[in-house]
């Protein structure tokens, strides 16, 4: 008895530290040149591929019932909360990393491929946009 709650004790353990290295979850995201936190993102995973949605926009000049006006596509016109900008992304065979993904910005209103990356043990997301050979990252902390 006393080994096997200790193997189911160990299982729950080692499936929540697996769990962390993972992008699901809640992401605060901060603007890369003012430092400023601008919003709270959950992702999630639907059949493997992950799909991410603003929660929360933490913009000091937010407003609250702001739209995406700069979206050319479905999301045209949709509640800044609730928005989707994440779409697709999949854990590369053998690496920590989800790519093949797309994320939006919804400030102007671009799509772009998207790579993502647990890292310091899942505590912080690395979110790369790329835009032909080029890319930028930003860093994104896990909200407890």
């Amino acid at each position: 008895m006393k080994k096997t709650l200790a193997t189911l004790l160990f299982g729950a353990i080692a499936a929540s530290a697996m769990a962390q290295s993972s992008p699901v979850g809640l992401w605060r995201n901060v603007d890369d040149k003012t430092g400023e936190a601008k919003a709270e993102i959950r992702i999630g995973e639907t059949n493997g591929a992950l799909l991410g949605r603003i929660e929360k926009s933490l913009k000091k000049d937010g407003k609250p019932d702001a739209v995406c006006e700069e979206c050319s596509d479905d999301r045209k016109g949709q509640p800044m909360a609730g928005l989707e900008i994440i779409r697709g992304g999949k854990k590369a065979e053998g690496k920590d990393v989800w790519e093949g993904g797309k994320i939006l910005d919804p400030e102007n209103g671009k799509e772009y491929r998207a790579s993502f990356t647990p890292i310091e043990g899942g505590k912080k997301l690395e979110v790369r946009g790329y835009l032909g050979p080029f890319w930028r990252t930003q860093t994104w902390n896990r909200v407890p």
